[in-house]
């Protein structure tokens, strides 16, 4: 059993529906067990309470023991990108739909969350990836990743031609829609609807998925976690493709701008409750055998 936590922090979209209650319920949890409290200045004008300390996601991360996303994933990969980098460990509440990453339902949150507070809780350690967008020598963008980096047309039925090199070795040019670059994270996201493969979280690999390649042979290449991988925008594209990261950070690309993606040095701590199956998270998010379900 690990030590036990002081300072809690509450991390969430204000917006998102149901949140309210769930704040409340958790907050009344938590000041029962006589901790401290510290609530994402944008929860704020959900708590009726004003005594509350409210304070930036970073402010957060830097101070707390801690932090409780809640939402969906979206939510908590929004939080992932700044806590990492503080080695804050995080715990998700789901409010939104698929839940890989926020796996506490609502209705578990009397039972699940005070075992955690007690250290009943398994640990995993997941990395992100780090986007540049370089230009003429220099880096004119960089944003942070924990599911993926997406390089696209941006545009309807429009392809961009590219280049691909892993750790400087030459792997194709390619026409398609775009590549995305997961991390075992992402696998189950936009990786997954572009035909890429499922990876366990704790594999030590990236996925480059090809999307709508103008190529039979194209396929998704498994790649060691700590390659080095570089896209090359070709000068002659007309289309300034968008950079994205986890759906959420967008960058701009030039014809003859590369995009170099790697590994970062910090990665996110999430707890998940005892007894947490990633396969059991497969089977009820994916549906997995429902086909065999008379």
């Amino acid at each position: 059993m690990q030590a036990a936590f002081t300072r809690i922090g509450l991390v969430g979209r204000s917006k998102q529906s149901g949140l309210r209650e769930v704040v409340q319920e958790l907050l009344v949890l938590l000041e029962e067990r006589g901790l401290e409290v510290v609530l994402e200045d944008r929860l704020g004008e959900l708590v009726e309470d004003s005594s509350h300390r409210l304070a930036s996601c970073d402010e957060i991360g830097q101070s707390a023991d801690l932090v409780i996303v809640v939402g969906g994933d979206g939510s908590l990969l929004s939080a992932a990108r700044t806590l990492a980098k503080y080695d804050t460990p995080v715990l998700g509440v789901n409010r939104g739909r698929l839940g890989f990453l926020t796996d506490i339902m609502p209705d578990e949150i009397s039972q699940q969350v005070p075992a955690v507070l007690d250290g009943h809780y398994e640990l995993e350690n997941r990395f992100l990836l780090d986007a540049q967008v370089h230009r003429a020598g220099k880096v004119v963008g960089r944003a942070d990743a924990l599911n993926d980096v997406v390089v696209n047309s941006g545009t309807s039925a429009q392809m961009i031609e590219f280049e691909l090199y892993i750790n400087d070795s030459f792997v194709y040019r390619q026409r398609a829609d775009g590549l995305i670059v997961s991390t075992p994270t992402g696998s189950t996201a936009y990786s997954l609807s572009g035909g890429g493969p499922i990876m366990h979280p704790t594999l030590d690999a990236m996925v480059l998925v090809p999307m709508f390649p103008h190529a039979l042979s194209s396929r998704p290449i498994v790649v060691d976690g700590n390659s080095r991988i570089r896209v090359d925008i070709l000068a002659r594209n007309r289309i300034h493709p968008p950079v994205t990261c986890d759906g959420q950070v967008n960058m701009t690309a030039r014809p003859g701008d590369s995009v170099h993606v790697t590994k970062k040095s910090h990665r996110l701590t999430l707890l998940h409750p005892v007894g947490h199956s990633f396969y059991a998270s497969c089977r009820d998010k994916l549906r997995w055998g429902d086909a065999l379900v008379s």
